[in-house]
């Protein structure tokens, strides 16, 4: 009775001895203060960090930003274009070119077209061009409408557009094309200087490059279109600003002289939108000529989307950087277009944009000529003013806008920069939401303050019970956090080297039955191994159509009679490795090894239809393996192996003492054959031998009765 009383007392001490950690109640207002405290910071943090105005003013700012790098960008790449033109129209190169074809090309006015070249060249606009211009266009064109009037100009379309514009033709080798093979002056010429051109398109991305003479005429292009031989003062294009650019460089009779067009709708190039760069060839003495280069959309698109990299330039998801004529229409091509055709047309519609326009922007996949832009900000920029406004996009949608005239001699463009609103100004949102949230957030902390604190009294008690269920589970992995420094404290450490000593136990007994296991599959097949785990009293098993090594080693007594226990038995685990290595590699199965001898089988606890053929490799690889033994170590081992097939019956062979062994018809003939000749070898039955014939060569070793018939033995090559 006093030593219980003793224990309660030394229990009560345990209880009551103070601890170096706060009491719950002091914890309790800690948290209360705490609360409070950084409700307030992070209130006044959010206030003093996130002011409304300076966000909004820096997304408006980095649009402009955006705008005005852009632009600058433009206007470098149209001078540096406009450079490259004049230094190419006034080199030697450009001068002897436009002197020797546009020499040729005059001889070719004495040429005769005969009405047949007349109706093939009428045929080939009729039957090829024009209906491929018409169903892009949508519009009609007259069949002769573009036929040269000059004899000149019909003679080179006939052996130059003709003959080379096929539009599955390679591009590539239209360009180098330059030779008519005709023997004229003209095609010689060509031939000498085309590849001057060719050079200026593929190293300046030219569209294309013509060469014209004093008279207007388009005596040579780079890729042979319907504009050669034509005349840009009384042809088909004398209404174009391609003509009125050729006009107006050639009567300033200077080679300094250069003028570029805006964008004109191109019918050589399928009505495709281009720009023109035309300038005078010659010196300070004379002017031959001029040189016309066509600027690609894609020189001025790669500026305006930053080579499609909106979002590391600073646009996000929704902004773009585009151009705009004086007839509000636009210069560039569109970002939404670009990433999202399948809608285009819709929000195109959405925008205010006519159907059919909208409509033809998907098909052609373009933008220029085509989307007109209404917009406030392109109408404050056409008025030469800059600034930046907030408003309805040409999609319809609402967007911060940063616009401004762009100041390059000849274009009456202006560049807009926009990007979504709710894009622009999501840092200026998500401050709001931030503040909303914050405030709401601390008025519903006080609220559920009360709640809280049950729920931090009861939570230790609740993890412990989770876990003892868990434990009871069986899941010995489980612990408790251990905090606190109280009495739950105290006892989740308890029950933490509660579970972790229950834990060592268990992978204790895991690991010894894993052992267990391990030894019991080396000893017998798992089939086997599963009826002995059942308790099963008698277990065999009866295989059909099983393969039965049975070999022994000849010679091994011999090597051995000098060597030690020790080295005895290390020699003899090489060979039996080797045994093994050959055993996996021919697919069969070992079913008892002895000092001198193996037993293996193939077909028995995996059938196989080549059960026979793997049986006799291995017992080649046995013979193999203790060939290599013996150039090894010096050596005269051999092997004596017996082979048959047939039906066979494994099983245990007692309880207390395990062993698991093979007994039949097939294992006996396999172990009578294998002595057939008493010399080492390879020892086949008839039936082996009988399904291996065309696989390995054989030759008749001798006889064995069996059950009172003889079967002849094969030795294996």
């Amino acid at each position: 009775m006093s030593d219980g009383v003793d224990a309660v007392g030394s229990a009560r001490k345990r209880r009551l001895r103070p601890r170096g950690g706060l009491s719950i109640q002091s914890k309790l207002l800690i948290m209360l203060l705490g609360v409070s405290l950084v409700s307030s910071i992070v209130v006044g943090a959010i206030g003093f960090l996130n002011g409304r105005q300076s966000l909004h003013d820096a997304a408006v700012d980095q649009l402009i930003t955006i705008r005005s790098m852009r632009a600058a960008e433009l206007v470098d790449a149209i001078d540096e274009v406009r450079k490259q033109a004049s230094l190419n129209s006034r080199n030697l190169s450009a001068q002897n070119m436009s002197t020797a074809v546009n020499a040729g090309y005059e001889e070719l006015e004495q040429q005769v077209i005969t009405p047949e070249q007349t109706a093939q060249l009428e045929s080939y606009y009729s039957d090829t061009f024009i209906p491929e211009l018409e169903e892009r266009t949508g519009e009609e064109y007259g069949d002769a409408a573009f036929i040269p009037e000059s004899a000149a100009g019909q003679y080179a379309q006939l052996h130059y557009s003709m003959a080379n514009q096929d539009f599955d033709t390679d591009y590539d080798k239209l360009l180098r094309m330059n030779d008519a093979g005709d023997g004229t002056s003209y095609s010689v010429a060509t031939e000498r200087y085309g590849d001057y051109f060719t050079r200026l398109v593929d190293s300046l991305g030219y569209e294309d490059a013509l060469l014209l003479n004093l008279d207007g005429d388009v005596v040579f292009s780079a890729y042979k279109g319907i504009e050669l031989g034509t005349n840009l003062h009384t042809g088909p294009y004398r209404e174009s600003q391609l003509s009125q650019a050729y006009a107006d460089v050639m009567a300033t009779n200077s080679v300094d002289s250069i003028a570029m067009t805006d964008f004109e709708r191109w019918i050589p190039s399928m009505n495709v939108p281009a720009i023109w760069v035309v300038s005078p060839i010659g010196n300070n003495e004379r002017v031959t000529g001029a040189i016309a280069f066509q600027i690609s959309i894609d020189a001025i698109n790669d500026v305006t989307t930053g080579s499609e990299q909106w979002k590391k330039q600073g646009l996000g998801d929704t902004g773009e950087v585009y151009l705009v004529g004086l007839d509000d229409l636009m210069r560039s091509t569109s970002r939404r277009l670009i990433e999202d055709p399948g809608t285009y047309a819709q929000r195109a519609i959405n925008g205010g944009t006519p159907p059919s326009v909208a409509e033809r922007i998907a098909d052609v996949g373009g933008t220029v000529l085509l989307q007109p832009i209404n917009t406030f900000a392109v109408a404050q920029a056409q008025a030469g003013k800059t600034g930046t406004t907030t408003g309805t996009d040409y999609h319809g949608g609402d967007s911060v806008t940063a616009y401004a005239p762009l100041e390059v001699e000849g274009l009456d463009w202006v560049i807009i920069a926009r990007i979504d609103s709710a894009e622009a100004f999501a840092p200026v949102a998500d401050f709001t939401r931030n503040v909303l949230l914050t405030l709401l957030g601390i008025i519903l902390a006080v609220s559920l303050l009360s709640l809280a604190l049950a729920q931090v009294f009861t939570r230790p008690i609740h993890r412990l019970v989770g876990a003892v269920h868990r434990v009871a589970e069986g899941d010995l992995e489980v612990q408790v956090p251990q905090g606190s420094r109280d009495e739950f404290g105290d006892l989740g450490a308890a029950f933490n080297d509660m579970a972790s000593s229950l834990r060592i136990k268990q992978d204790l007994i895991d690991e010894q039955q894993k052992e267990n296991e391990k030894l019991l599959l080396t000893l017998m097949p798992e089939s086997a191994a599963a009826k002995y785990r059942q308790g099963d009293e008698a277990i065999t098993e009866a295989h059909e159509n099983v393969s039965v090594v049975f070999a022994e080693l000849v010679g091994f007594d011999d090597f051995a009679r000098d060597l030690t226990a020790e080295e005895e038995i290390g020699f003899l685990n090489t060979l039996m490795r080797g045994f093994d290595d050959a055993a996996e590699k021919a697919g069969v199965e070992k079913v008892r090894t002895l000092r001198g001898g193996y037993l293996a089988s193939s077909g028995l606890t995996v059938p196989r239809v080549d059960n026979v053929r793997r049986s006799v490799e291995f017992a080649r690889g046995l013979r193999d393996a203790a060939d290599r033994f013996n150039a090894q170590n010096g050596s005269s081992i051999a092997i004596r192996a017996g082979v048959d097939s047939g039906t066979v019956t494994s099983g245990l062979v007692a309880r207390t003492n395990l062993a698991y062994d093979l007994w039949g018809d097939a294992v006996n003939l396999a172990y009578r054959v294998r002595s057939v000749t008493g010399e080492p070898g390879i020892y086949v039955s008839q039936t082996v031998r009988d399904r291996t014939q065309e696989m390995f060569t054989y030759t008749e070793a001798g006889t064995v009765d069996v059950q009172g018939r003889t079967e002849t033995v094969w030795k294996v090559a």
